[in-house]
């Protein structure tokens, strides 16, 4: 008796269940925050996508479709705040939750984020746990 392979190019899923992986987009312009991130969401069955800067994660939005984006607010050639706002207004990609994640945890930054279109907000250093409890809550899981 073999075993019986599933054929190369199926998705990959989460569980048993045949639902697809989600995807999620991480923004940040540091290397090292960006590790830690997929560090923390790949092995958790995501499947991740990086983008450099706010101009970088537009372009990553349009051709990805993540299901969630995690983004920096303080980036080169365009700020997170700035994204988030264009991302709230593009129509493909309205809907799609936002984590700001970023060293900038004083109150009129928070409300910033907030009146930018994000729907939550972690401060730097990252905690894993935090991170991980709040993606699956904006993921619905």
């Amino acid at each position: 008796m073999t075993a019986r392979l599933a054929p190369l190019g199926d998705p990959p899923t989460s569980g048993g269940g045949g639902e697809r992986r989600r995807k999620i987009l991480l923004v940040d312009d540091s290397p090292t925050v960006l590790m830690m991130e997929k560090m923390v969401l790949a092995k958790d069955l995501y499947d991740v996508v990086t983008a450099r800067d706010g101009l970088d994660a537009l372009e990553k939005v349009a051709s990805e479709k993540p299901d969630l984006i995690l983004m920096d607010v303080m980036m080169p050639r365009m700020d997170g705040f700035e994204a988030c706002r264009r991302i709230r207004s593009s129509e493909g990609a309205r809907s799609v939750p936002i984590i700001m994640v970023t060293t900038r945890g004083e109150l009129n930054s928070v409300e910033l984020g907030y009146e930018s279109g994000c729907n939550d907000y972690i401060t730097k250093p990252i905690n894993g746990l935090e991170l991980l409890a709040k993606v699956k809550n904006c993921l619905g899981e």
